[in-house]
């Protein structure tokens, strides 16, 4: 069969959203990562934007689980079952026999968990499945061309950790992941709320707090903002007051330890790479760079160019499109196959 005749679908198995790009059509789904399951027949009552409306609104009996969590897989069992779904819209749309997928992972998910991913993706019918790093499809989709010997340090802030990595000759030359990512951002609020306020909040309360108030450096039209919860002390409901103010420091303070990880990283770059970061400066991506004065921020301390990536909730789908060529480029080669070549073992884009 033709390169062009088969269908390119790349899925981004995020800690907060999954979306799936389907070639010729685009995104055709866009889900909050969380299910329902009923505790007493262990079946799924609901997953996406269903579930994620359910959160702290259940009883007992409804357990919400989140299959990958800080970067990693934590329930394998429902990480297929979210994908058998996935993969069930897809194959509605009647594009999935000779179906090229693309699968784009945190880069803590275990080479054990990536085979039993692409696995399932196997038993619903695709005849090749390729597994890369999200960061690495982020740098793709900010516009950077990692093809050339140059270095780039690419920043993806996504939910559940921060991926940094420098980027050059098309690949990871060196990596490091730490759990500071817009989950942790929101236990640091609900933490600081309950500590100076005695009022204790939800998940979504802490998340809306963020994207209201949240920023790294002062900002025009700074104001305050009423989160509601429920008083440590006698129980009842109660009303909080918070500024921006307040909640800068708190990120301010837990973005310290990614520019922490971030100069580790860069002690261990090789000198050769050292000088292209200074021109090039650091990519910021993921849902995090959008928290106001991200750039002013990194810049302050490094001294160095700062760019945001221009789709930073799609840049890993974006970069799974621009993907899609060194695919069809190495299919041409025989990469991937039963008779596949110049793979290496162990390489995330082999075809087994």
């Amino acid at each position: 069969m033709k390169i062009d005749e088969r269908t390119f679908i790349a899925l981004d198995l995020g800690t907060s959203n999954i979306l799936a790009f389907v070639g010729r059509q685009g995104i055709v789904y866009d889900e909050p990562s969380i299910m329902a399951y009923d505790n007493m027949t262990n079946s799924l009552v609901a997953l996406g934007g269903d579930a994620y409306n359910m959160i702290g609104k259940t009883h007992e009996n409804i357990r919400m689980v989140v299959p990958i969590k800080d970067g990693v897989i934590t329930d394998l069992d429902a990480a297929k079952d979210m994908l058998k779904h996935v993969f069930g819209k897809l194959k509605m749309l009647n594009d999935w026999k000779n179906s090229i997928i693309l699968l784009a992972c945190p880069s803590e998910v275990t080479e054990l968990e990536r085979e039993a991913l692409k696995q399932v993706a196997y038993d619903m019918g695709a005849e090749i499945v390729i597994v890369e790093e999200e960061v690495k499809m982020a740098a793709l989709g900010a516009g950077i061309n990692i093809d050339v010997p140059r270095g780039n340090i690419v920043i993806d802030i996504g939910g559940g950790t921060t991926d940094i990595a420098i980027i050059s000759a098309g690949d990871v030359v060196i990596s490091r992941s730490i759990k500071v990512a817009g989950n942790a951002l929101d236990d640091e609020i609900k933490k600081y709320i309950r500590s100076e306020y005695n009022v204790t909040i939800g998940d979504r309360s802490a998340e809306d707090v963020k994207k209201e108030l949240g920023s790294l450096a002062k900002y025009k039209g700074e104001r305050t903002m009423s989160v509601f919860g429920r008083d440590i002390v006698s129980g009842l409901p109660k009303e909080a007051i918070i500024s921006s103010e307040e909640i800068r420091n708190v990120l301010v303070n837990a973005f310290s330890r990614i520019t922490d990880l971030l100069i580790e990283l860069m002690e261990n770059t090789p000198p050769e790479l050292a000088g292209d970061i200074i021109s090039n400066g650091f990519t910021i991506c993921g849902g995090g760079s959008q928290i106001r004065g991200i750039k002013e921020y990194f810049n302050g301390i490094f001294s160095v160019p700062c760019h945001i990536s221009p789709n930073p909730l799609t840049g890993v789908i974006e970069g799974a499109k621009v993907f899609q060529k060194i695919v069809n480029n190495r299919i041409e080669n025989g990469y991937y196959g039963k008779n596949a070549k110049n793979v290496k073992k162990g390489s995330q884009s082999s075809y087994l």
